[in-house]
């Protein structure tokens, strides 16, 4: 199995450099259109993964997974 992970991450890292390679290709305004387009997409993932943390959250408090506490005594338990 560790061949594979390694032949996978050789794939990715080959994929990855083509694809800035086409990128450096492009007109510059392109380029800036690109990087617009991929930075709202990465906004949107970490938006759908902050949904399914809170959802997570949510569910464990809700089958008592998790206790209600005062900040003091938070921050009590944090600087312990």
């Amino acid at each position: 199995m560790g061949l594979e992970g390694d032949d996978r991450t050789m794939e990715k890292v080959a994929t990855f450099a083509k694809v800035l390679e086409a990128a450096d290709e492009l007109p510059l305004e392109d380029q800036e259109s690109l990087a617009e387009i991929l930075h709202r997409r990465v906004i949107e993932r970490r938006r759908g993964e902050l949904a399914r943390e809170a959802l997570e959250a949510r569910q464990e408090y809700e089958q008592g997974g998790c206790r209600p506490i005062k900040v003091d005594d938070l921050m009590s338990e944090i600087l312990a």
